[in-house]
């Protein structure tokens, strides 16, 4: 099983001054970068290759890389016009797609528990599956998976009228898809770029990947354990005031190797 985790994107939304803006990944919180969180939490499930999408500040990033001092090798793959939209990153991560064996797509600006991630990577492989959190806000941020007798039937932001669906939740920024259903996904984000729509969220690909193969997906029920996407400043404080406290503690490695 491999990772890929997507943090090539500008973050504008965070409002950062003039000047100081920062790829998301690089956010702190208790002095431990979510990109550091993210590759020990992967370490902890036993996923050692990591596939890391990059375009905003890539030296940033790998600057980080480096202090960190994780053991295994992380291949950055580089997507110079990350001004568009997420399909052209996820489309530059291709070979790792399409390569064999399970991956996991991971948004890289979530903090989140274990009790996220442990569903996600559980089982043996092959798996196709997707996270629902029951317990969201409503509004027209949250892109909502909806599903129909456990088969998803939506994944957007903005529900059609009329769409029939039992179950609503928040989707978690995270995938895990199987070798054959990773190969797909590569199919159609080509497609999405080939067409001129490099510029959608990668989101509406998957979306036509869950409408087509919803059956042969499996949705774990995260509601309860703490998350949050981070993309506004808000998000950032409620990130340190209310999830941060509810995480397990995280050392950083290079805490780790100077002690």
């Amino acid at each position: 099983m491999r990772a890929i985790i997507l943090a090539a994107g500008l973050g504008l939304r965070l409002q950062q001054p003039a000047g100081e803006q920062f790829p998301k990944c690089l956010l702190q919180f208790e002095g431990v970068t979510l990109l550091e969180r993210h590759l020990q939490m992967l370490e902890s499930a036993g996923v050692t290759e990591v596939v890391l999408a990059l375009g905003f500040q890539p030296e940033l990033v790998e600057s980080e890389l480096k202090r960190i001092g994780w053991p295994h090798e992380v291949e950055v793959v580089m997507n110079p016009r990350f001004d568009l939209g997420s399909v052209l990153t996820v489309h530059r991560t291709a070979h790792a797609l399409t390569r064999g064996g399970d991956v996991l797509l991971m948004d890289a600006d979530v903090l989140y528990d274990e009790r996220v991630f442990a569903p996600l990577v559980a089982g043996e492989a092959p798996a196709n599956r997707l996270l629902i959190d029951r317990d969201f806000e409503a509004g027209d941020e949250p892109v909502k998976l909806c599903l129909r007798e456990g088969v998803p039937v939506e994944l957007r932001k903005q529900l059609a009228v009329g769409l029939q669906y039992d179950t609503i939740g928040e989707s978690v920024g995270f995938f895990r898809l199987n070798e054959a259903t990773a190969h797909r996904f590569a199919q159609i984000v080509a497609g999405y770029v080939e067409s001129d729509r490099a510029n959608m969220p990668h989101e509406e690909a998957l979306r036509d990947l869950l409408l087509e193969r919803g059956s042969e997906f499996e949705t774990a029920d995260v509601t309860g354990a703490p998350w949050i996407e981070i993309d506004f400043p808000n998000d950032v404080m409620r990130a340190a005031q209310e999830v941060l406290p509810q995480l397990a503690p995280v050392v950083s490695r290079v805490k780790q190797t100077a002690a």
